[in-house]
C-alpha cells in the first residue's frame, strides 16, 4: 500500500514557502502531512495532500517544479518504542531508509510515520509481517 507524495523545490528565501501554501489554499487543497529539508539555496518540501492531481495542477500553473513519488505510511502507537519497532522491522528485512517524517493524532492517540524506502515492496512485506498497520491517503485525511 503506497501513497503519492509531492515534492516541491522551493528557493530558500523569505516568503517562498508561504507562496506554495497559498497556491494550495487557493486551490482548496488540504495538507495532510509535510516536511521540508533545506540547503543553502533551496528546500525540498515534501507533502501529502487530499487531492494530489489538483495540487500538482495548481503548483505547475504557478511555475513550481514538482515531483511525485510513492511512500509508505504506517499507523503506530504513540508510545515510547513505537517508531523503533517499525524501524527494527525494516532493518531486519534489510530495507534501507531514505527519509521519514511523522505526526501525531491526539484524537486517536496514534502516530503516523511516512517512510521513503529503497525497496517499497520489501518494506510493505516486512511491516505486514510484523503486523504494522499500513494506511492509505484516505486514512491520513481522516486522522
Amino acid at each position: 500500500m503506497t501513497i503519492d507524495q509531492i515534492s516541491v523545490f522551493v528557493e530558500n528565501e523569505a516568503g517562498k514557502l508561504a507562496g506554495v501554501t497559498k497556491v494550495l489554499a487557493d486551490a482548496g487543497i488540504d495538507l495532510r502531512a509535510m516536511s521540508i529539508a533545506d540547503t543553502r539555496d533551496f528546500g525540498i518540501l515534501r507533502m501529502i495532500v487530499d487531492d494530489t492531481g489538483g495540487a500538482i495542477e495548481a503548483l505547475k500553473a504557478a511555475d513550481y517544479v514538482t515531483l511525485t513519488s510513492k511512500v509508505i505510511a504506517a499507523k503506530i502507537e504513540d508510545r515510547p518504542g513505537g517508531l523503533a519497532s517499525v524501524l527494527t522491522a525494516l532493518s531486519e528485512a534489510g530495507v534501507s531508509m531514505e527519509y521519514l517524517y511523522a505526526f501525531v493524532s491526539r484524537r486517536e492517540g496514534n502516530a503516523y510515520v511516512v517512510l521513503r524506502v529503497e525497496d517499497t515492496e520489501g518494506a510493505v512485506s516486512a511491516l505486514r509481517g510484523k503486523n504494522v498497520d499500513l494506511v492509505g491517503a484516505e486514512d491520513l485525511s481522516a486522522s
